[in-house]
């Protein structure tokens, strides 16, 4: 139902597109939120974007460097991460909320109902 791609090899500096598509959901109807787990580390909000009034947030290693966006026609939402470090080594994570979100429940993961298999993206020279 959700399938994450663009996941890969990046040098630090550089950039990578991560696409969620959602095969089975209307876009704006849900939230949808990129997360991300690092070897050893908890799963964590790296981005999320709203369904009511497109409203984003980032996490603080994020903001400034990543832009999520959607394309309700695609049922396609996209992270754009740029200036990569190592530090964002991880598998990334796109996931539905199917109901409303303040905006500081937006990072936690047990409002999430549906989870996309992860892409795997690795910074290093």
């Amino acid at each position: 139902q959700l399938q994450a791609s663009g996941g890969g090899l990046a040098q630090p500096g550089g950039s990578l597109r991560l696409s969620c598509v959602a095969s089975t959901f209307s876009l704006d109807l849900y939230a949808i939120g990129w997360f991300r787990q690092a070897p050893g580390k908890e799963r964590e909000g790296v981005s999320c974007i709203r369904q009511s009034d497109s409203n984003t947030k980032y996490a603080d290693s994020a903001r400034g460097r990543f832009t999520i966006s959607r394309d309700n026609a695609k049922r396609t939402v996209y992270l754009q991460m740029n200036r990569l470090q190592p530090e964002d080594t991880a598998v990334y994570y796109c996931a539905v909320a199917t109901r409303s979100l303040i905006k500081s429940s937006m990072f936690a993961t047990q409002y999430y109902d549906y989870w996309g298999q992860g892409t795997l993206v690795t910074v290093s020279s």
